[in-house]
């Protein structure tokens, strides 16, 4: 009897190990992961116009704001076309697109900003074109600036209307990477959209941070408790990622540029955007990696 067990326990283990072997020289399966190449980019650039930009009011020795979002812009075409670069022609269909919320009433950069929506696909695309957009969107968003500058009539940007009521038909496309960027200083006030619903608000400035106690060493509490904040737009946003370029806080509050990050961040959140950064108006040169990083998937 002993003998037929210690048989049995042999025969066992032979075959316990030949079905090891045999598991082991299976080839491995590797998880399909959609490379990022291969993604469809949908950018879009939401310019705030409003007299941030002014040479007058907003003056800046060292490199005046224009030119910052200007170097900004740059970076994102810049990184726009590395991303098309990196495709097979009939991988490519991708788009690059500007907006203003509202619309400038000078008919020269509505119509110039017509030609900034660029739509790229396997039909249309050439090496000649992908060569061209970097420099063509350069020129072309300078002239933006420079009208809006000279024109000295800044009516404010309206960034909350964009959200609520713009935001899924211009800006996001199913089977695609949806991506606002969004050239502001961090403040929002547009006079035909104001709108105060308990401590929540369709805006923030400066008068506003320092009316609701936001100025001391306490103001997150107080944000927390109070539940100051932007008013809730409606929808779910989870198919955009946000990148803030330009927050430029007012010195006099030294807990400003936190209030209004605060403020954005909490918005965001609610919107259910999970991927968004925030950052200062800081120098192109040092915005350039952070802004490419950012469009094409690096770790930041």
């Amino acid at each position: 009897m002993r003998t037929i067990l210690k048989t049995f326990a042999i025969l066992v283990l032979v075959v316990s190990a030949f079905s090891c072997k045999q598991e082991a020289d299976k080839p491995e399966k590797k998880a399909v992961t959609k490379s990022p190449a291969s993604e469809n980019y949908n950018i879009s650039i939401l310019l705030d116009l409003s007299d941030r930009i002014s040479l007058e009011k907003n003056p800046n020795p060292t490199m005046e704001y224009y030119q910052r979002d200007l170097g900004y812009i740059k970076s994102v075409s810049e990184a726009f076309t590395e991303h098309l670069k990196s495709k097979r022609i009939r991988q490519i269909d991708d788009k690059m697109q500007l907006f203003f919320n509202p619309e400038p009433k000078d008919p020269e950069i509505n119509s110039i900003s017509q030609k900034l929506k660029i739509v790229i696909d396997k039909n249309n695309a050439s090496k000649d074109l992908l060569n061209s957009i970097n420099a063509s969107y350069a020129s072309q968003t300078s002239k933006i600036y420079e009208s809006a500058i000279k024109d000295n009539n800044f009516i404010g940007s309206d960034i909350w209307s964009f959200f609520d009521s713009k935001i899924k038909d211009q800006c996001i496309e199913k089977n695609s990477r949806n991506i606002l960027v969004i050239l502001t200083d961090g403040y929002m006030f547009f006079e035909n959209t104001i709108m105060k619903e308990a401590n929540r608000t369709t805006f923030i400035t400066p008068e506003l941070i320092r009316k609701n106690g936001l100025n001391t060493s306490d103001w997150e509490k107080k944000m927390q408790t109070q539940d100051f904040g932007f008013i809730k737009t409606s929808g779910d946003l989870s198919n955009l990622e946000v990148l803030v370029l330009g927050i430029n806080p007012n010195r006099n509050n030294p807990y400003e540029e936190k209030v209004i990050k605060a403020y954005w961040s909490k918005w965001f959140t609610e919107m259910k955007i999970k991927r968004f950064e925030i950052k200062n108006a800081d120098l192109p040169s040092d915005i350039e990696k952070i802004i490419k990083d950012f469009i094409l998937q690096k770790k930041l």
